[in-house]
């Protein structure tokens, strides 16, 4: 029996979720990182690096900064880390991040406007008050972010509470940071101590209302459901702190077990994982709750409160999704730096390396980063177009898409439209001559209904390494 918990959002049965809840990627990009190739090298990206500047009408800039470094190892988290208690190691770091940055300015040739800056790691915060001074400093002589550190653009960071105490919130407001993103991923003591991940709640909120003391916009927790020793009774418990907190925005993702790729992930026990049912009673309980004390769905793990920006967009038609999840600017070029950091420049993502040595040596030699990459084609192009509308917006007009890229929608998307049969028979997916639009009950399912453009896996046929969408 389907569960409607508002207007545009319903709870499917578990049995219709269990029957495609799949393997697959999390689109962050398409195509997606592991379709990049190594023969898209440096040269390329400085070529389009340049083809910035020589645009005469420069779309805004989204500048993302990776910090790579944390104190302790949290072994249920997948990013790219450098586990450390060597504070001198930040110095070395932040020399070869100047050197990238050079590189950069000088290939871009000139001030496109920063919108949108983005710290992220690891853990930005393990970054004293003089070195968080030092990279926006530094940033600032080579990239125009005076708007951003005015508050007319957005300037995020995620933080760690036990980092980042209420002086450090200080320094990172007169830094011109008005966005925050708190990881928590469980407030309950005996799912910490088997993620390895300890953290007081009084330290969190003493975070959190600095940072709305200070004037920050927007605040989001992090939080993960699937991890060892948790239960619908625990996650409650949770939940019930992460509402006093009342954060704009809540991500809640769910664990992916691939201990085979994320060594850390070894020293959770498969046993110590709720059952699949108890994964999915956890997700659905906390949809309910946070539905019903005024988060919107916004898509793909995110909720957000009516009135934040996340929302708006949305509501507008302009919510947009990139490297670092949802984003309210679709107009920008992202320019990443830091080892592993992606860029997107019209048809092109570009990635660094991943390994940090690899960083330094490439820098050491003034060479840009780059690992690899990819230069869309025009089907990659159409079909991004679709899958961003689809995710962003549970919809997708055949109008607009064909009259954009010059195609006739249901002959181009013939054999998909096809595929999408037994999610119509389902409820999950509606299709008239104008629409393909996602039900409210299919919703929790965005990222598998999306699945079904994607060439590469209609091409291949493999799943790879991919978690499961729920």
């Amino acid at each position: 029996m389907s569960i409607t918990v508002r207007n545009d959002l319903t709870l499917p049965p578990p049995e219709l979720l269990a029957r495609f809840d799949v393997m697959g990627p999390r689109y962050t990009s398409y195509p997606t990182a592991d379709r990049f190739v190594e023969a898209f090298d440096s040269t390329l990206y400085g070529t389009w690096l340049g083809s910035v500047g020589a645009t005469v009408a420069r779309r805004p800039l989204s500048l993302y900064v990776h910090l790579p470094f944390c104190s302790t190892i949290c072994y249920c988290r997948a990013c790219n880390k450098v586990i450390t208690q060597d504070r001198a190691r930040t110095g070395g770091y932040l020399d070869a991040l100047q050197v990238e940055a050079e590189l950069v300015a000088a290939r871009l040739g000139g001030a496109s406007e920063v919108g949108q800056l983005h710290f992220r790691g690891g853990s930005p915060t393990f970054l004293d008050e003089e070195e968080l001074h030092r990279t926006i400093g530094m940033l600032a002589e080579r990239f125009p972010l005076e708007a951003a550190r005015k508050g007319q653009g957005e300037t995020s960071i995620e933080v760690d509470a036990r980092t980042c105490p209420p002086e450090k919130v200080r320094v990172l407001a007169e830094l011109g940071f008005n966005r925050m993103s708190v990881g928590v991923q469980d407030f309950e003591p005996a799912v910490q101590e088997a993620s390895n991940r300890l953290q007081e709640f009084d330290a969190t909120q003493a975070t959190i209302e600095a940072a709305r003391a200070r004037g920050f916009k927007s605040i989001n927790i992090d939080l993960i459901y699937g991890l060892p020793g948790q239960s619908r009774e625990t996650f409650a418990r949770t939940l019930d702190k992460v509402l006093v907190l009342s954060p704009d925005r809540i991500a809640l993702y769910h664990y992916p077990h691939v201990p085979d790729r994320f060594k850390p992930q070894r020293r959770i026990a498969a046993a110590d994982l709720p059952s699949p049912a108890e994964r999915v009673g956890i997700m659905y309980d906390a949809v309910v709750r946070l539905t019903a004390t005024g988060y919107r769905y916004i898509g793909m793990d995110h909720f957000a409160k009516g009135n934040d920006e996340l929302a708006r967009a949305q509501a507008l038609g302009r919510l947009h999704r990139n490297f670092q999840g949802y984003s309210t600017r679709p107009d920008c070029d992202v320019i990443g730096l830091g080892p592993s950091a992606v860029s997107k420049i019209g048809p092109i993502y570009a990635q660094n390396t991943r390994e940090l040595d690899e960083y330094y040596d490439r820098l050491r030699n003034r060479m840009l980063p780059t690992a690899r990459g990819v230069l869309l084609d025009r089907d990659d192009l159409v079909r991004r177009s679709v899958m961003m509308a689809l995710m962003c917006h549970f919809e997708v007009s055949k109008e607009a898409i064909a009259t954009a890229h010059l195609i006739v929608f249901d002959e181009y998307f013939r054999l998909e439209i096809e595929g999408l049969k037994d999610l119509v028979d389902a409820g999950l997916v509606e299709i008239n001559p104008e629409w393909i639009s996602i039900t409210a009950k299919g919703r929790l399912l965005v990222r598998a209904i999306a699945m079904r453009f994607d060439h590469y896996l209609r091409r291949d046929q493999r799943l790879r390494n991919y978690s499961r969408v729920l």
